[in-house]
């Protein structure tokens, strides 16, 4: 069963946000055509392009606060939960995320526009979701943490684990200065010593679940470790 586990704002306070981002994207994205008459670029009514542009923002913004489409949610059944990157959530971020690019070429060869101020404008519409989300979203696309009371199981890129809790000595929770859990390490009865980069698989916006569902069902197997100097800040 799904699970949300990080609300977004109130739907209104969202929509309004998003209003307010377009009025304010649709008053200065006039700056990139040439011509301000709403009816003087060969029949294409100005307006129509501010539009355009605004709409590309919004998407962007839609991309970047992903919880507002996509709400942060686990697969959570008794004694189990499943933590990874959605791969339908990234699919659908990158079918909405081609309409900005299709927004630019468009404008560019149907409207005079003033190129530095159209650069500008097209660089931080299309480069930002791409740096901000989808990058990460590629690169993190098999990775997956599943905790079950029999046993651990993840992938991170190459490193890949199947751990049986019978097989496990120690469980150590590794904080950062904010004393929030971003890696879990696993001492194995033999010594070997595992470590499970949580940071490093875009699993940020469940670090709190991961940590309250280890210490409910591994507490008996916990070590804490609240010396992280080398950790993020």
């Amino acid at each position: 069963m799904a699970k949300i586990i990080r609300q977004t704002y109130p739907l209104e306070v969202s929509i309004g946000i998003l209003l307010l981002v377009f009025a304010l994207s649709m008053f200065l994205s006039g700056q990139i055509f040439e011509i301000k008459q709403p009816d003087l670029n060969e029949g294409k009514n100005l307006y129509l392009g501010m539009f355009l542009v605004s709409t590309s923002v919004i998407i962007m913004l839609l991309i970047l606060w992903e919880e507002f489409l996509f709400p942060v949610k686990i697969n959570q059944e008794e004694g189990k939960a499943v933590y990874r990157n959605h791969r339908t959530k990234l699919k659908k971020q990158a079918l909405i995320y081609c309409i900005i690019p299709a927004i630019f070429i468009f404008i560019y060869l149907h409207y005079e526009v003033n190129l530095v101020r159209y650069c500008i404008w097209a660089v931080i519409c299309v480069v930002t979701p791409v740096v901000g989300k989808l990058i990460s979203g590629i690169n993190n696309y098999n990775d997956f943490l599943v905790l079950t009371n029999e046993r651990i199981e993840f992938k991170n890129n190459e490193k890949v684990g199947n751990i049986e809790l019978q097989d496990i000595k120690k469980i150590i929770p590794i904080r950062d200065q904010r004393h929030v859990l971003y890696k879990v390490q696993v001492l194995l009865t033999d010594d070997t010593l595992i470590t499970i980069d949580l940071d490093e698989m875009e699993l940020e916006a469940y670090f709190g679940s991961i940590d309250g569902f280890i210490s409910t069902h591994y507490g008996w197997l916990l070590k804490d470790n609240n010396t992280s100097a080398a950790g993020p800040k």
